[in-house]
């Protein structure tokens, strides 16, 4: 009997994302592996019972006023009123553990918003890339791979990854790649995965959390498949379906 097989679709910018050609039911992986998608694997990782993505800083005030604990970045920075920046070491389980966690950042969660209207949404970076394949596995759908990247331009970290879980998926053989897109990132990530850290000391973000002092997370971020958490949108919140499984 034939196997059927579901496509990877790769969108390097959200702006580009109104024109993916997967059309049906789907999973749509959010990637911002410097730093939201890696942050928030940690936040759930470390107790945090569920995160509330929201675009604006305005959203989160409102949150913070009503007593929940808020994490908010704008370009790489913390925002003053914030509990939390966006960075994976902020979240350690003796803040976290039980609680519930409002999330904006520059980049992420403006991919999250705009994901949600095309399918189920995952959140997806090398720390959780082996249990993220899996799990998109027993749901038998093709994917779409948005990149958060840098106010809607191309960045090359989130790209890599692509390739990275593009890998994975396709090693499973009941995906293929489905775009020149996704081919591209395969080829980033033949070039980059011999040493990934030297590899993403070229990109741009890299530099700009080097002058922020923030390029501490380097390691961690670039490590593949640390953790089993997969971080997935139900509602309006994300919780880790690891748990549920």
């Amino acid at each position: 009997m034939a196997t059927t097989s579901f496509t990877i679709e790769v969108c390097f910018s959200p702006r580009l994302f109104k024109y993916i050609q997967t059309r049906e039911d789907c999973i749509v992986v959010v990637a911002d592996v410097l730093r939201a998608s890696t942050s928030i694997c940690s936040a759930l990782r470390n107790g945090a019972i569920k995160i509330l993505p929201v675009a604006t800083l305005q959203e989160a005030m409102k949150f913070k006023e009503k007593g929940l604990l808020v994490a908010a970045e704008r370009n790489g920075a913390k925002v003053d009123f914030a509990d939390f920046g966006n960075s994976p070491f902020d979240f350690i389980p003796n803040k976290l553990k039980g609680k519930i966690l409002v999330y904006t950042t520059t980049n992420g969660t403006r991919a999250i918003e705009i994901a949600r209207e095309a399918g189920t949404v995952a959140i997806g970076s090398f720390v959780n890339r082996h249990a993220l394949s899996k799990w998109i596995v027993r749901q038998a759908k093709p994917v779409v791979i948005l990149c958060a990247g840098w106010k809607n331009q191309f960045n090359l970290e989130d790209a890599v990854f692509c390739g990275s879980l593009i890998e994975s998926l396709v090693a499973q053989k009941e995906y293929v790649t489905g775009c020149d897109s996704s081919s591209a990132a395969l080829d980033l990530w033949s070039v980059a995965k011999g040493n990934l850290l030297q590899y993403i000391e070229k990109t741009s973000h890299r530099k700009r959390l080097k002058l922020l002092g923030a390029d501490d997370v380097l390691e961690h971020t670039f490590t593949l498949d640390s953790t089993d958490v997969v971080p997935v949108l139900d509602g309006d919140y994300i919780r880790d379906v690891s748990r549920i499984i």
